[in-house]
């Protein structure tokens, strides 16, 4: 009886270790590529009437109920934001962090970044790729964050969103910045 039972404990101490030495078969990422591309031509079209100037973008902010989101890094966010934006860094968008910050998926959301604003290259550095920089013999392009926060924002399922669609300098006494750098 003794045998059988370290023969039984013997081999399942065995089983154990084989199975740990068994690769498991690798499985895909959850990066879906053509899914993604399929999505751009609906929120171009989408995008495409929700461009607003200052002017509006202002008067829109100061609508009950609207949102008005910051997805650049914490660090830049908290020297200099316009004033009364929230943040959610790009990186942490996710469905949970989104609903916690944007519960209502109607809820009217205005965004900018980088490229939205000129005279304070610290605080708002432009994404515009110059390719004599890199020595590169590639196109000049901006790389805004709105772009992507403009189709994630959209493939989670927000459609009331807006962008600024203006180049507008941070001395502009019509908007209002808030954070660590703003005297």
């Amino acid at each position: 009886m003794k045998i059988k039972i370290l023969t039984l404990i013997l081999l399942s101490i065995a089983c154990l270790c084989n199975a740990q030495n068994v690769t498991p078969a690798k499985r895909k990422a959850n990066v879906d590529f053509d899914a993604y591309e399929k999505l751009i031509p609906k929120v171009k079209a989408h995008r495409k009437n929700r461009l607003v100037d200052l002017s509006t973008f202002l008067k829109m902010a100061e609508e009950k109920g609207t949102i008005i989101l910051d997805t650049r890094s914490d660090s830049l966010y908290k020297r200099k934001h316009v004033k009364g934006a929230i943040h959610l860094n790009f990186a942490d968008f996710t469905q949970q962090n989104l609903l916690r910050i944007i519960p209502n998926a109607d809820t009217k959301i205005l965004i900018y970044c980088n490229n939205n604003f000129r005279d304070d290259a610290i605080n708002f550095a432009s994404k515009i790729v110059i390719p004599d920089l890199i020595n590169k013999k590639i196109a000049p392009i901006s790389l805004a964050l709105n772009i992507p926060t403009y189709i994630n924002l959209y493939g989670y399922g927000y459609r009331n969103v807006y962008e600024l669609s203006e180049l507008v300098s941070t001395l502009d006494k019509s908007i209002t910045f808030e954070g660590s750098d703003v005297k």
